[in-house]
């Protein structure tokens, strides 16, 4: 029988559970569909709450009217952009001086589908570097000696025409004062009693001290070195050749006349990470608003979106996580996921990475997801590649990393180099270092494979991270690194280890010209 009465209604919450005030039931009598309408109330309900109040339903009839006005409208006659805009590519930006936007946000809608002037046939996108099902490591030892082998000589490469390298064993055999070159694997850093820096590099034949001067203006550089990077010295051997004293000290680095490629159009990326749905911090407000913004005229040229990790909020992360989620089991996360991804349109190219909350192993290179989860994510057809992966979209190549190292390089190296604030600082020292993640031992959990899929062979044109929840970004020998900030409001863990997050940003990149502007949903 139709809910067209207030006691209809009311009968109808008691026999679910609920009460209501008088002014809900009221409400939902005087809407068009008064089914459809308790129907959304309840399942946008809060799981403790056990009373409807009149502000809830209200705000979802209200959802409801703008969405059902804004399907009924042509694109060219939509409300005018939700969003507002923060910067345009400036160097850095903390988000904090971005007004929020207008809340047009919704209910998960079904599967929405292209409405927008997009030509599919332009579209042009390939992905490197995906071990996803190419796994090999065994964890045996051999293991670990063939991927440190693999980086060594992958980065040696990039650093021996700026040095005339000697192996370990020949500079050994070298006669005191001599001049020496050598190309090797940050094995030790220590300072000496004195204030210099000996630092001991491997190569593949054996170890050699190198001692830095503390008066030598590149005593800076030995601060910026984490351990198992690839480097270069030259300098000269000490009289009995047992040390090298360094006069000079290369990073394998971004050429500085690095040209970056762009588009042939003008075509648009959505680049994010760290939507964390299953957290009761989701702000699933701001994804709504994002969502909207995507189907309005002034997003039209977005055709792809490209997310680098941490879909979900996962389970057992770190301690007590379980009292800060919404939702307990991992499977019906990735459902959520999907379904908030339904939101955007259908036309959309999506590509995604997990990060350290996804449901797949924490050691890096993470493989994209097994068959079970991707037969949860369906929406859109979205692809879920390793991380790293490197995408190519119509030309402009970009790097894919969700960012666990970050966290690494920014307790080990001074803060004017790498920080919170500024992660996109750290990102540079990564590109210099040509490795997303150098360091093995410490809190990145390094996995051993038949390669090195770490090491930034190929220079990219953009180098996108998530996970340290700070948005972030700028050039470095005119690479683009950014770090996108989440969609995850501060969670009591944040709060304990003073992670302040930036919440609700959604940068938008201009692939024709590598501008780009950050809209802000939260």
């Amino acid at each position: 029988m139709p809910l067209s009465t207030p006691a209809r209604i009311v009968g109808e919450l008691a026999s679910r559970g609920y009460n209501a005030e008088r002014a809900a039931v009221t409400k939902l009598a005087d809407a068009p569909d008064p089914e459809t309408a308790l129907d959304r109330a309840l399942e946008t309900l809060p799981e403790d709450a056990l009373k409807l109040t009149a502000d809830h339903v209200e705000s979802v009839l209200e959802r409801s009217k703008s969405r059902a006005d804004a399907r009924g409208r042509p694109r060219g006659e939509r409300d005018a952009d939700p969003a507002s805009t923060v910067a345009s590519d400036p160097s850095t930006s903390s988000g904090t001086d971005a007004s929020p936007s207008t809340d047009v946000g919704g209910d998960a809608p079904p599967e929405t589908t292209g409405s927008r002037s997009v030509d599919l046939s332009k579209r042009a996108i390939e992905v490197a570097n995906d071990m996803t099902g190419h796994s090999t490591g065994t964890g045996e030892y051999q293991d670990f000696v063939t991927v440190f082998r693999d980086r060594y000589e992958k980065l040696a490469s990039k650093l021996r025409g700026r040095v005339n390298h000697r192996p370990t064993d020949t500079i050994e055999n070298m006669a005191g004062g001599s001049e020496a070159a050598l190309i090797g694997m940050v094995s030790d850093i220590r300072s000496t009693a004195s204030g210099h820096w000996l630092v001991e590099l491997e190569d593949t034949n054996g170890t050699f001290p190198c001692l830095v001067m503390k008066d030598r203006p590149i005593a800076d550089l030995v601060q910026q070195l984490l351990l198992d990077e690839v480097i270069a010295v030259d300098g000269t051997l000490a009289d009995d050749a047992g040390i090298l004293f360094v006069d000079s000290l290369y990073f394998p680095d971004v050429p500085r006349t690095h040209s970056p490629s762009t588009a042939d159009r003008h075509v648009q990326a959505a680049l994010i990470s760290d939507v964390h749905v299953g957290s009761d911090e989701f702000m699933a407000d701001a994804w709504h608003r994002f969502a909207d913004w995507l189907h309005t005229p002034e997003a039209e040229r977005v055709e792809y979106l490209l997310i680098a990790g941490d879909m979900v909020e996962g389970v057992g992360v770190y301690p007590e996580q379980d009292k800060e989620l919404d939702i307990i089991d991992i499977y019906e996360q990735y459902e959520a996921f999907s379904e908030f991804l339904k939101e955007v349109p259908g036309d959309m190219e999506i590509r995604m990475i997990p990060g350290n909350h996804d449901a797949v192993r924490l050691a890096e290179p993470q493989p994209g997801f097994d068959e079970e989860l991707r037969d949860i994510m369906t929406a859109h057809d979205a692809q879920v590649h390793s991380n790293p992966a490197l995408v190519t979209v119509e030309g402009v190549t970009i790097l894919m990393y969700h960012g666990v190292s970050l966290d690494e390089v920014i307790a080990e190296l001074p803060d004017e180099e790498a920080s919170y604030e500024e992660p996109h600082k750290a990102m540079y020292q990564l590109l210099k270092k040509r490795h997303v993640a150098p360091q093995y031992g410490g809190h990145t959990r390094l996995a051993p494979e038949d390669r090195d899929y770490l090491v930034m062979e190929e220079v990219p044109d953009v180098f996108h991270t998530g996970h340290v929840h700070k948005l972030g970004w700028g050039k470095y020998h005119n690479v683009l690194a950014l770090n996108s900030g989440c969609w995850q409001a501060q969670t009591d863990f944040q709060k304990s280890v003073n992670i302040d997050p930036d919440s609700g940003f959604a940068p938008i990149l201009d692939l024709d010209t590598l501008d780009m502007t950050v809209r802000k949903f939260a």
